[in-house]
């Protein structure tokens, strides 16, 4: 009877074990609950290998900022305010005005409405502009010429800081009446505004690009 006790659970146990096998060899090395230590390797938010840094597509230059305090009932309140000024380097450029409480605040408030407006023009071969112009705002007033290459800019503080994020790198420039920062950005985008190239002034005067006059 002992034999015949032990043959039956040596039979019954050994189907027992190569079904365990089968199951293990289908659901792979790690099928005895050991969780893997490799990790990822794709998309890895961490830096990993398909990590990507989001590509800068505006520099950004702080122009100005202001600290602004407002009386109210219980005293007084401050704040800050930035003018930022982006470009491309390429001929789109932007300014943009943010308030807030503190000043990092403030910067990105501008960047963001510096995005929103943004403005093109169409720079010469020598990287200059095409002809001059008198940009206008408020009590401030900014000349702008042309300069052939090798002159570099003739400009300061915010005229400055404008035409090189716009890409423009040959140029004189005057300030007449306020120099406010604010006003003088404002002038400068005006002035820029003006500019016209060859194929538009035809067009305004004949009706025909340079191309359908030939």
């Amino acid at each position: 009877m002992e034999e015949n006790n032990k043959n039956t659970a040596v039979s019954q146990g050994v189907p027992a074990k190569a079904e365990h096998s089968e199951k293990d060899n289908r659901r792979g090395p790690n099928a005895s609950g050991n969780k893997s230590r490799g990790g990822f390797k794709g998309n890895n938010r961490r830096g990993g290998r398909g990590f990507r840094p989001e590509e800068k597509l505006y520099d950004e230059r702080v122009v100005k900022i202001s600290r602004v305090s407002k009386t109210v009932k219980g005293g007084k309140r401050m704040r800050f305010t930035a003018l930022v000024v982006i470009g491309d380097g390429k001929g789109k450029y932007g300014y943009g005005l943010g308030k807030s409480i503190e000043v990092p605040e403030a910067i990105k408030k501008a960047i963001a409405a510096a995005r929103k407006n943004l403005f093109k023009i169409q720079i010469t071969k020598n990287d200059s502009i095409t002809h001059p112009v008198m940009g206008r705002f408020g009590a401030t007033k900014v000349f702008l010429k042309p300069a052939p290459e090798g002159t570099g800019l003739i400009a300061g503080g915010a005229v400055r800081a404008i035409l090189e994020l716009a890409g423009v790198k040959n140029v004189y420039s005057k300030i007449y009446g306020s120099r406010t920062q604010t006003n003088a950005v404002k002038a400068t985008v005006d002035g820029l505004q003006q500019l016209k190239t060859y194929d538009e002034v035809l067009t305004k005067r004949y009706g025909k690009t340079l191309a359908e006059k030939k």
